[in-house]
């Protein structure tokens, strides 16, 4: 995720002090529209005999070219594939909540489908709330979404999909 500013709103002062927000471009607006309704859709290629799912989003099926697509539903449902805990935090906005989790999450309907976020103790919480300790390679989790969630949207408003660890 980058920053949503413009060129023109760039103050390198102020921006080490802000979160990063979601870009929301045409490849992708359809995916936070989903989550938004708190839903993980995925893009597809609707051509008839391929089907395959790609993210990122983008124009083009990578597999026939085709342009032609739609956004299917998921479960939600993922195991943690990596993760860090970056300390210090890579930028002072995070400061205040560090050490925290950056994680990629493989899809448990697409496993070649990796969502990068945050594991959380409920959906809105800070990126701290979950103990590190907590955390392990293939430990199952599941998609929530808040709108503005936790540091990952900022003050943007754009809902983002965070991940809950299941109980196992």
């Amino acid at each position: 995720m980058r920053d949503s500013h413009t060129e023109s709103d760039h103050h390198p002062d102020r921006d080490r002090d802000r979160l990063l927000v979601p870009v929301v471009d045409d490849d992708g607006a359809p995916f936070w529209e989903y989550a938004a309704q708190g839903e993980l859709r995925v893009q597809a290629c609707a051509a008839t005999g391929c089907g395959e799912l790609r993210f990122p989003p983008r124009p083009c099926c990578p597999h026939c070219q085709s342009f032609e697509s739609e956004w299917q539903r998921m479960s939600g449902k993922g195991r943690i594939w990596s993760y860090v805990m970056p300390h210090p935090p890579l930028l002072p906005a995070y400061a205040a909540q560090a050490p925290y989790n950056a994680v990629v999450v493989e899809l448990a309907d697409a496993p070649h489908i990796r969502l990068v976020g945050n594991v959380v103790a409920e959906p809105g919480a800070a990126l701290d709330s979950v103990d590190p300790a907590r955390l392990r390679i293939g430990a199952k989790v599941q998609a929530a979404f808040t709108k503005g969630a936790g540091a990952s949207a900022g003050a943007s408003g754009v809902t983002v999909p965070q991940w809950l660890l299941e109980r196992s």
